[in-house]
């Protein structure tokens, strides 16, 4: 039995996270950027090093770290998801990671996977890490490696990814849309080369209004709308030969939104999803101009529930989908509190919720390893 294994045994069970369902929606997620440091020179991106000056970059301390997490997971947010920057750059990642899962969380990785030695690997595997997501910006060891400015790395990321699999924790490639892919069936193949069994699309992004950086105003993710209604194409071509973590229903809606018609799926940030920056403001997602408030001012109240449809940010946008069943038994539940039955039954017997507990069904196989 390995560290992880008796870690996991603190984390909540399938019934009660049902409960929770039933109750309050389920679980919520915060992305938290506990630095803005990083080691690679994407040209889509902004926390390039080559783009970001020294004095610019940040570090979350531990303690701010260990303080946000137990905010966080008092106010029901179970997944934590550590992002930069390059968050393996932050010299207390280990011990940030280790106190969250001691507290009953969830801890997830983005990772570009340069610093993953096989050492590291195995102190990763100790403290309650339960998933790695990857990125991966090209069909082609050379394109991607240019990109990221990291030479070698793909060996790496493929000897980490088997390293992984011993200790029994799940890795997914994170796919950024862009001209460095003209063919994506050429994906499978090559995903699968470096060990991976699982991809999720991050869409392109040219503009944020938050704090955070992952976007930049480059030719390589300035697409036209048509441009872009194929891309999703092929992404949804692309689920059957390869197992694609965002689910069909989102792509969808996603090419709704591109052509200015109704969206089936309101988003989740800021009542369900967060991200946290290095300065520990809250905001509801990365696009939002406004933080919510100061983490160590985060009690529920400030949560914010819209229906946004304003932007395309896949980890908010995918998971609002998958979500959406739980909510809306927690606001019929709640609406059957009040006595108001016929609001009740509006919540529960949405059409929409038939096409969110399909796409559960859907990535069953990615949500089990979580």
């Amino acid at each position: 039995m390995n560290q992880k294994t008796i870690s996991l045994k603190k984390k909540k069970s399938i019934w009660q996270l049902a409960k929770e369902g039933i109750i309050d929606g389920g679980p919520s997620m915060c992305q938290f950027a506990i630095t803005s440091a990083c080691n690679a020179r994407c040209g889509f991106c902004n926390f390039a090093v080559d783009k970001m000056p020294i004095e610019q970059r940040q570090y979350v301390t531990l303690e701010e770290a260990k303080q946000a997490s137990e905010i966080l997971y008092k106010n029901g947010v179970y997944f934590i998801i550590y992002v930069g920057g390059e968050p393996m750059l932050h010299p207390n990642l280990t011990e940030i990671i280790t106190h969250a899962s001691s507290i009953g969380m969830a801890p997830m990785l983005v990772t570009n996977a340069s610093l993953l030695t096989k050492e590291k690997i195995d102190e990763l595997a100790t403290t309650g890490l339960v998933s790695v997501i990857i990125s991966i910006d090209a069909t082609e060891i050379d394109k991607h490696e240019e990109n990221r400015g990291l030479r070698g790395v793909c060996q790496r990321i493929k000897t980490a990814n088997e390293h992984f699999k011993n200790y029994n924790i799940s890795t997914t490639a994170s796919v950024t849309m862009s001209r460095l892919i003209d063919d994506y069936s050429q994906l499978p193949s090559f995903l699968k080369s470096l060990g991976f069994d699982s991809v999720t699309f991050s869409y392109p992004l040219t503009t944020l209004a938050s704090s955070y950086l992952g976007y930049a105003d480059s030719n390589l993710v300035d697409y036209t709308k048509e441009e872009l209604l194929d891309r999703f194409e092929a992404v949804k071509a692309l689920k059957k030969e390869f197992h694609v973590v965002n689910p069909t229903a989102s792509i969808e809606d996603m090419q709704r939104h591109l052509k200015g018609e109704t969206e089936k799926f309101g988003c989740l940030g800021g009542w369900k999803f967060f991200y946290l920056d290095w300065f520990l403001n809250l905001y509801r997602c990365h696009n939002w101009a406004e933080p919510m408030c100061h983490i160590t001012e985060f009690d529920g109240s400030q949560r914010i529930k819209d229906n946004c449809t304003a932007c395309m940010m896949d980890c908010y946008r995918d998971s609002s989908v998958m979500q959406h069943i739980a909510v809306s038994v927690s606001d019929g539940v709640q609406a059957l509190r009040r006595g108001n039955i016929k609001q009740a039954f509006t919540h529960w017997f949405n059409h929409n919720n038939l096409i969110s507990v399909r796409s559960v069904l859907e990535e069953a196989k990615w949500l089990k390893k979580l």
